[in-house]
């Protein structure tokens, strides 16, 4: 297991101190290459079990994603962050972004091999 960087493992811990909700980042985990923003791990649950509560299948898994935290607003403890939580994410494959629309995911720190600041985009020009 890698150890994380700890610029990175800094900038996980001012967004999860909600001093900022508009980090964009792109980083490359095993292979794959992902830009988004990050949010705080507590927005992210919420917003994940509300997608979830929303669908008749998968419906009983939006309590797995709630927890004391996502409800009190930013962590009582002062760990540092272990994942990072994008929304609005896209997985870049050639000059396709994977959703389109975005989509939510949690990156274990130690598994990003590369990262640069910004979203990362692709132009038709």
């Amino acid at each position: 297991m890698s150890i994380p960087d700890e610029l990175l493992v800094d900038i996980a811990a001012l967004v999860e101190s909600e001093h900022s909700n508009q980090m964009s980042l792109t980083v490359v985990v095993g292979g794959a290459v992902i830009t988004g923003r990050l949010a705080p791990e507590a927005l992210w649950r919420r917003r994940v079990a509300e997608v979830l509560k929303d669908s008749d299948r998968l419906g009983p898994f939006a309590a797995a994603f709630m927890s004391p935290e996502a409800d009190s607003g930013p962590p009582r403890e002062s760990k540092p962050p272990t994942h990072l939580h994008f929304h609005l994410a896209r997985i870049l494959q050639g000059s396709l972004g994977l959703p389109e629309t975005g989509g939510m995911y949690r990156i274990a720190l130690a598994d990003v091999s590369a990262w640069t600041v910004g979203d990362l985009s692709y132009s038709d020009a």
